[in-house]
């Protein structure tokens, strides 16, 4: 080798030394955390309080563990509630809360609507903490509280589902009813928007969801599941929690023709009341 070529050889292993080092330097740290493991981070930190000038900054708070995606389902997150249209003669004029859904009954516990059926009694724990737009809506037209369409038209306060069917049967799958028409396509005259929850899974049997022509379009039809049904999650609010299962049996075991009851359960009432704590 030359000297010329020596020259070069020892100039290249200097240049090359330190980032050999710095390459096993860095073999014994951990990897960098993957971007987008945590919900929205950004916007938390936007909607964060500025601390004042010189005040301590408190540790932050654990995360909430997330729910388990039950086998088969695909992960539901939360979703914003978004603006529906307003009915120009609604005489709520497209609002109505939860508080004015409620006033009068007595209790502070859950919130429970017992439905009588010909078929037995249903008992209908209410997520009021979880959808309180749709919990509001249906407590609203079961006590007669919040103005609705009848078939004639007419916009009336009185109780919707008393006497009403379950019009709709497929077994395994779901009951429909809260139609004063019968037939599918009745309406109270206005909308309301989905509630979409963190972990809203339809996941098991009793679940009270509202039915719907599409995304936002809720109104007073609902259903109670007869088993999982994965393919609904993340299209469909979640309101409630109904039982006993035998009773949705029954209802979900009657005679069809297609997916329409021959002789449609029938609602013969439904009583809102909150639990004693």
């Amino acid at each position: 080798m030359t000297w010329f070529s020596k020259k070069r050889t020892a100039a290249r292993e200097r240049l090359l030394w330190p980032m050999f080092l710095a390459f096993v330097a860095g073999c014994d740290k951990a990897p960098p955390e993957p971007v987008g493991t945590s919900p929205e981070p950004a916007k938390a930190e936007a909607e964060a309080p500025e601390a004042p000038a010189k005040a301590p900054v408190p540790s932050a708070a654990p995360a909430a563990p997330s729910i388990p995606v039950p086998k088969g389902h695909r992960r539901v997150t939360a979703r914003p509630v978004a603006t529906v249209p307003v009915s120009p003669d609604d005489p709520a004029k497209g609002t109505f809360t939860l508080e004015e859904a409620t006033r009068g009954l007595q209790g502070s516990g859950e919130l429970v609507a017992e439905m009588r059926t010909d078929q037995g009694k249903l008992e209908c724990t209410l997520f009021e903490d979880r959808a309180p737009i749709t919990v509001a809506n249906f407590v609203g037209l079961a006590r007669g509280l919040r103005p609705w369409k009848n078939p004639k038209g007419e916009w009336v306060k009185t109780p919707a589902y008393d006497g009403t069917t379950f019009h709709r049967v497929v077994r395994g799958f779901m009951v429909q009813g809260g139609d004063p028409t019968g037939t599918g396509a009745g309406n109270p005259g206005y909308v309301i928007p989905d509630e979409i929850w963190e972990g809203a899974y339809h996941s098991e049997r009793g679940l009270l969801c509202m039915a719907n022509r599409g995304p936002n379009t809720n109104a007073m039809q609902f259903f109670i599941l007869d088993g999982a049904a994965p393919h609904l999650d993340g299209g469909y609010t979640i309101f409630g929690k109904c039982g006993p299962d035998s009773v949705i049996e029954k209802i979900a075991s009657t005679e069809v023709q297609g997916d329409r009851a021959v002789n449609p359960p029938k609602i013969l009432g439904v009583t809102i009341r909150r639990k004693s704590k």
